[in-house]
């Protein structure tokens, strides 16, 4: 464990666009939601209807695809020097979980735990062939055990009819008013728990578990690096996404009416509504991908490239995003949740990613690494000899 890291390593700037638009993504919904405050009174206003359809979960699911994807590309180089990735993997979610407690006291929503603690379930799957990584991920994603669940609470089961427990969130309102120290003791341990329970109730756990496994697969496939070889390929998997994303748009409401609403609070519709949703997302999510590649490969190539930095420090940016704008929405700080309106808030979300891609590019000009890049890796290797500022030729 304690051999020195290895140089920096050739980056691959399309990964790297698509984890940078994972984060733009996901930062732009933040914004929209006030870092969450907003769905203590949401509003059904065309704003709420286009950033839910075109962005919220598609994001996510994104990163989520990007973390099964950076996990193969670890564990592959490892494997290529001859050595076996697997006990130091554990040991980076490890460390990476202590960064998202840290990160989650300041704004619960934080999701470097969640992809912590499941990443390390990852390592047996490396060496499984891409048939099993096809059915597992397969499960994963049709979730049998929740149409299980919609069944018996269509039949009226009380316990099925259960209100999830996500929908009891006293925090809300606690960070509309509540001091900086009263946040942080909340964030401990009550808002931890409603945001697990979130992932569970709605299936997301398992969806990430999923993409996880297809991010794995697109890695071991060559796909993104050499996208020009799966022309055909992706261009009719585009076409399949697409028409599959808009046909669950709309069908869902179709679908999930013709389960009962009774007894109420009717959750044979809502969990059904979850599973529909949740696919929902991954085909456009899998619609927008394959789009940036295309562009990406196209005469857009060179515009998409300079969104690469961002995303060759995605963790530091993650991480500074909330340091900076829970303070502006929160009633610790400004409590601009009661100014700010949505679409202000994504104009400003707008700027402030400019902002952010000037910085990356300049930063890149001196060093190798995101600062929170940098410390994670020389945590990860134990060493010190991980190069921080660029050697000049």
């Amino acid at each position: 464990m304690n051999r020195d890291a290895p140089n920096v390593s050739t980056r691959n700037d399309l990964i790297d666009t698509l984890r940078a638009f994972a984060l733009i993504g996901v930062f732009m919904v933040h914004m929209f939601e006030q870092f969450e405050i907003y769905w203590a009174s949401p509003q059904q206003t065309l704003t709420h209807t286009l950033i839910t359809t075109l962005m919220m979960g598609k994001a996510f699911a994104l990163l989520a695809l990007c973390f099964g994807l950076s996990f193969f590309l670890l564990m592959d180089r490892s494997a290529r020097r001859g050595e076996d990735f697997s006990a130091r993997f554990v040991w980076r979610m490890a460390l990476l979980a202590v960064i998202g407690m840290v990160h989650g006291l300041i704004y619960r929503g934080d999701i470097l735990v969640v992809l912590a603690l499941l990443g390390i379930p990852l390592i047996p799957f490396y060496r499984a062939s891409t048939k099993a990584l096809a059915g597992a991920a397969a499960l994963f994603l049709l979730q049998p055990w929740m149409w299980m669940q919609i069944a018996i609470a269509a039949s009226g089961a009380p316990w099925a009819n259960t209100p999830p427990h996500h929908w009891t969130d006293p925090a809300l309102a606690l960070y509309q008013t509540a001091d900086l120290a009263a946040v942080l003791k909340t964030n401990l341990f009550e808002g931890q728990l409603t945001k697990w329970w979130f992932f569970i109730e709605t299936g997301r756990l398992s969806l990430v578990l999923g993409l996880f496994l297809i991010g794995l697969m697109l890695g071991r496939s060559g796909f993104l690096d050499a996208p020009q070889r799966f022309i055909v390929q992706r261009r009719v998997a585009l076409a399949v996404l697409a028409t599959t994303a808009l046909a669950l748009y709309l069908a869902k409401p179709h679908l999930t009416a013709l389960l009962p609403e009774t007894p109420k609070p009717g959750m044979a519709r809502v969990m059904a509504g979850n599973l529909l949703g949740g696919w929902f997302d991954m085909a456009l999510m899998g619609t927008y991908v394959l789009l940036i590649v295309e562009a990406y490969q196209g005469l857009a190539g060179n515009a998409l490239r300079l969104l690469a930095p961002i995303g060759r420090m995605t963790l530091t940016f993650y991480v500074v995003q909330s340091l900076i704008w829970v303070p502006v929405f929160y009633g610790f700080g400004l409590g601009a949740w009661k100014t700010l309106p949505q679409g202000a808030a994504l104009g400003l979300g707008a700027g402030y990613l400019v902002i952010q891609a000037v910085i990356a590019q300049l930063w890149f000009r001196r060093f190798a690494y995101g600062p929170l890049e940098w410390a994670w890796r020389v945590a990860t290797y134990r060493t010190w000899k991980v190069p921080f500022v660029r050697r000049v030729a």
